[in-house]
């Protein structure tokens, strides 16, 4: 028997709070490596006149496909260069994914389970750390959860503009992630059509005009990698000539590195999504495994519910796909934290017993009590310049979160999860990530640059520091050659951004080199314990600078 959740009023305060704590991010900069560089790669496509090459630190560039840099790049073009601008487009489209895990969940199964599952999915860790970092995950989820809901509703009579919805989401989430992305909502409904032995969808003519839309709507794409490189055989990628965009996008972006036999190389481990979604999904990851364990263990499972076979399928073939994958990062797991939010919303409105939930409930105030106990920690341990604004505010909402009394289980592990994810929200951007991006020496030197109004070309010698020629008012010139160097022949000034290090060498060729600004330098998005020890910190730093010759 369903259980009552929240009222409408309390539901859309909810959504309103976890909408503001996913917002947060949009204020902040944007982080090294793949935000700053995905940034970047957009600034050079809106500064020229081709959309269809890609380009990053001086180099054309054969990775990701081109939707998510059009986006970024377009909202350039409304807005402005600025890390906000960068960040806009992805959260709109969290927004659009928040709107179909509602509209899926309450098709599948009802308006109550649809409530919890879209705050599931919205507070989870990973998502509001993608919404920081403006991942195009964030994209991608969006794409594949509208598809996986479009792809539902075509199920029925209804279905033109149902399967035309369904193909154009289906060739956004192709031209964000490929074709490997179309497995995730793929493959549930495969599953379900066996479970239920409707062989006759196989050969439902619907479909194949589903493939057939889907095709007709990614030719952008395939015509932006047929114009740059399988044009142009001459082309130096990957160490070599004549490789082709179409192939690289069609087998080597997917299958290469699936099987880690293409241009890009990874060394998969079976357990790393395991143990990623464990932390990545939090407060509600031992939730979901009790979920999972619970519903797909149960012997008798209604017809009614093998629609539950679309999202459990779905769910449950992407995680083997990542798991067997060579290639593995922790945020391709975000993608299917709609379905997680489904399945574990499901479980705790239709199955979870009264008794279940007092110890989940319980389980969740000790959660909590060991966010506050890590965050003490890292404050104690970091130093941070000022933290009596922060600890006044996490005061309010610990007081808020405790003091908030419910007969309803439900809602009063709703607050005790939201209230989880808007502490470590408020501290992870506005305290946290404003503090290590003074670590990331190429924004900084390029807003030192801007701020002081110098506008020469700079030379920069290659350091990962996407941010740098993000940032950078002024024209960036990437000096590729093994050895730093510079060109004497010129009688005006040049200047250079790059390691200490690579100046003092340059140095010995120059008794005019003048150091203008040093910076620090750390890998933030790669933190351990000796950096954030204040103590011990200054032994991880590098220093970058910028120097001047005549």
């Amino acid at each position: 028997m369903e259980k009552d959740f929240t009222t409408k009023a309390t539901f859309l305060l909810f959504l309103a709070i976890v909408i503001f704590l996913n917002a947060l991010g949009l204020f902040n900069d944007i982080m090294e490596i793949d935000g700053a560089l995905y940034a970047s790669i957009s600034k050079q496509i809106e500064g020229g006149d081709n959309w269809l090459y890609l380009w990053a630190e001086g180099a054309e560039w054969l990775d990701k496909p081109h939707l998510p840099f059009w986006l970024a790049a377009g909202s350039f073009k409304l807005f402005g260069i600025s890390a906000f601008s960068y960040k806009l487009p992805s959260f709109l489209f969290f927004i659009v994914s928040i709107f179909y895990c509602y509209k899926l969940s309450a098709s599948l199964y009802s308006q109550k389970i649809a409530q919890l599952a879209t705050l599931i999915y919205a507070t989870a860790l990973h998502t509001v750390i993608c919404n920081f970092d403006g991942k195009v995950e964030i994209y991608l989820t969006a794409f594949i959860i509208g598809a996986t809901y479009h792809l539902y509703k075509a199920l029925n009579k209804n279905w033109c503009w149902h399967l035309l919805a369904a193909a154009l989401f289906c060739a956004c989430a192709i031209m964000t992630k490929g074709i490997f992305s179309t497995v995730i909502f793929a493959s549930g409904f495969i599953i379900y059509w066996i479970k239920t032995k409707q062989w006759h969808e196989f050969l439902n003519p619907k479909w194949y005009l589903l493939i057939l839309l889907t095709l007709i709507f990614i030719l952008p794409e395939l015509y932006a990698l047929y114009t740059q490189f399988d044009l142009h055989p001459e082309k130096l990628i990957f160490g070599g000539t004549h490789v082709s965009g179409l192939r690289f996008f069609f087998w080597d972006s997917q299958f290469g590195r699936f099987f880690n036999n293409g241009p890009i190389k990874g060394s998969g481990d079976l357990t790393f999504f395991t143990h990623t979604t464990l932390w990545a999904f939090l407060p509600w990851s031992i939730l979901l495994i009790i979920a999972v364990f619970k519903i797909f263990s149960r012997k008798n499972i209604s017809t009614s519910n093998n629609l539950s076979w679309i999202i459990g399928g779905s769910a449950m073939i992407s995680f083997l796909m990542f798991s067997l994958s060579k290639f593995q990062l922790p945020h391709y797991i975000v993608s299917i934290f709609p379905h997680f939010a489904i399945i574990s919303a499901f479980y705790m409105i239709e199955v979870a017993t009264e008794k279940i939930l007092r110890k989940i409930n319980l389980f969740q105030s000790f959660l909590i009590l060991l966010l506050i106990i890590s965050i003490t920690w890292i404050i104690v341990t970091y130093q941070f310049d000022s933290i009596s604004w922060f600890v006044i505010t996490i005061g309010i909402a610990l007081t808020c979160i405790f003091c908030y009394k419910s007969e309803n289980l439900l809602t009063a592990i709703a607050v005790k999860n939201i209230g989880f994810a808007l502490i470590l929200s408020i501290f992870l951007n506005c305290l946290f990530y404003p503090s290590l991006l003074q670590y990331q020496s190429g924004m900084m030197a390029a807003k030192w640059l801007n701020l002081n109004h110098i506008s020469e070309p700079i030379t920069f010698s290659k350091s990962g520091s996407s941010s740098f020629h993000f940032y950078y008012k002024g024209k960036v010139i990437y000096n590729n050659n093994p050895r730093f160097t510079y060109d004497s022949t010129t009688k005006n000034p040049m200047f250079y951004f790059a390691s200490i290090g690579d100046l003092r060498a340059l140095k010995k060729d120059s008794s005019h080199l003048t150091i203008l600004k040093t910076f620090p330098q750390f890998r933030v998005s790669q933190l351990n314990i000796q950096f954030l020890n204040h103590l011990s910190r200054s032994k991880t730093l590098d220093t970058f600078a910028i120097a001047k010759i005549r």
